[in-house]
């Protein structure tokens, strides 16, 4: 890859990483990210990661691991190697919907325990809004992410 081709490899890296970073992620996780949606072969080793990013081996041991718990990558193991190999999660777009769904319906059960308190009626208002507002998400969400395994062939 010639050096114009890499810069704009890289500079679409870090447009991830910012993009992460507004999504509450560090920023190097989100390099650490988009390095893998792009990566070819798309599965990279620790030390990859710290020569196509130019990060420490720390950073990317911390944004790696704090990425599998997150369910965006894993970890897997080739054949004959001892160090850490990383891929984007096959299934991970689709499990982040399932896990946010489940955290709507979590504070959409927050929010009905709060109308059950003796509210104003402007506090009532405002919480029974957001409430109608979870509801609906946690309704309709489940749909789509069936329609996406269905479009996707993932289900």
């Amino acid at each position: 890859m010639d050096q114009e081709q890499r810069d704009r490899v890289l500079h679409f890296v870090e447009r991830i990483g910012l993009y992460m970073e507004e999504a509450g992620l560090p920023r190097m996780a989100g390099r650490v990210l988009g390095w893998l949606l792009i990566s070819d072969p798309p599965v990279q080793s620790s030390a990859q990661l710290v020569d196509a990013l130019d990060a420490s081996k720390g950073s990317i041991s911390t944004n790696t691991r704090l990425l599998m718990g997150t369910g965006l990558i894993e970890r897997v193991a080739m054949p004959g190697e001892r160090g850490a190999y990383f891929r984007v999660r096959q299934s991970a777009w689709s499990q982040l919907l399932e896990r946010k769904v489940m955290q709507i319906r979590h504070f959409r059960e927050l929010c009905d325990e709060g109308l059950g308190l003796e509210l104003g009626a402007v506090s009532r208002s405002n919480l029974r809004q957001v409430r109608d507002f979870y509801a609906f998400m946690e309704e309709e969400m489940p749909a789509m992410l069936e329609h996406w395994r269905q479009r996707n062939s993932e289900g």
